[in-house]
């Protein structure tokens, strides 16, 4: 990383606590949704994993997250290191609250290098940004535009149904144009909107029933950075859920840059079960 970490917004900054270990910030009310979204956490794995990569950037990232991590608590990052060489690293990243783990990724960072071979899939047909739905809630990153094509509305679930796909133009002009701090941003909003792609087909479903009736989460998300780009451009998040039953989901997505090149894709396991009897997921 190449700038100062005090330009860094807040939510991205680690307290060092002890050797290869941080402390880390929450984002969120948890009045409102106790429940620590799992994008930061990505966000926060890759910042971690960087302090110890040199001068890498990320190529891939798997996480599972097996416990959720609440807002109101404190929240740690520990990095493990298992190979450092010339042209990659690769580091496992726990994220704890006490003696809880709540998340683990494997991080595999590289130096790039020229092209030997080439090519791609085209950038989809998208009504622009300034016709879509602007998207603002707690998973947002703090100052940065969703806004989700086609005004689809996938909070009301007495809304109209849709196929499972899903366009969204994500920027942030607000924070470094840093390599890792954009690979850190994109980060955090891939996370946010395959389960509700997922949704989209079935009527009476949707996110205002997650955490409340229905015990909705991610499992296990892998994203894959392919070239460089920058936060304060426009990107469009392609999202498809090709499967969902048996309390759970599958989805993918491709991300384009505005010039069209593909910059990284993700793929994402969830579950969408109900919610136990008596049980309330946002106030955990």
């Amino acid at each position: 990383m190449t700038i100062d970490p005090a330009a860094l917004p807040p939510i991205l900054r680690l307290e060092p606590v002890a050797e290869a270990r941080y402390r880390v910030g929450n984002e969120g009310d948890p009045a409102v949704n106790n429940v620590v979204f799992g994008g930061q956490l990505l966000a926060q794995m890759i910042m971690a994993a960087t302090a110890h990569s040199d001068d890498k950037s990320v190529k891939t990232i798997s996480a599972i997250f097996a416990r959720a991590a609440r807002v109101d608590a404190d929240t740690e990052i520990s990095v493990e290191t298992f190979h450092a060489g010339r042209a990659f690293a690769s580091h496992t990243v726990s994220v704890w609250q006490g003696d809880r783990l709540c998340a683990r990724g494997s991080v595999l960072a590289h130096v790039t290098e020229a092209d030997v071979i080439a090519h791609q899939v085209d950038r989809p047909t998208a009504t622009p940004p300034d016709e879509g739905r602007l998207a603002s809630d707690h998973a947002v990153f703090p100052g940065a535009e969703y806004v989700i094509a086609d005004d689809v509305d996938l909070v009301d679930s007495a809304g109209t149904t849709g196929p499972a796909e899903l366009s969204v133009w994500y920027r942030s002009r607000h924070t470094p144009d840093d390599p890792i701090v954009n690979q850190a941003v994109l980060a955090w909003g891939t996370d946010g909107f395959l389960i509700g792609t997922a949704m989209r087909p079935h009527p009476g479903v949707a996110y205002d029933r997650a955490h409340v009736d229905l015990s909705t989460g991610v499992i296990s998300h892998t994203l894959t950075f392919h070239r460089p780009f920058s936060m304060h451009d426009w990107l469009l998040l392609s999202h498809e859920a090709p499967f969902a039953g048996a309390g759970r989901s599958y989805g993918r997505c491709h991300v384009h840059d505005s010039g069209g090149a593909l910059v990284a894709s993700y793929v994402q396991d969830a579950m969408i079960r109900e919610m136990p009897k008596g049980q309330n997921q946002r106030t955990m």
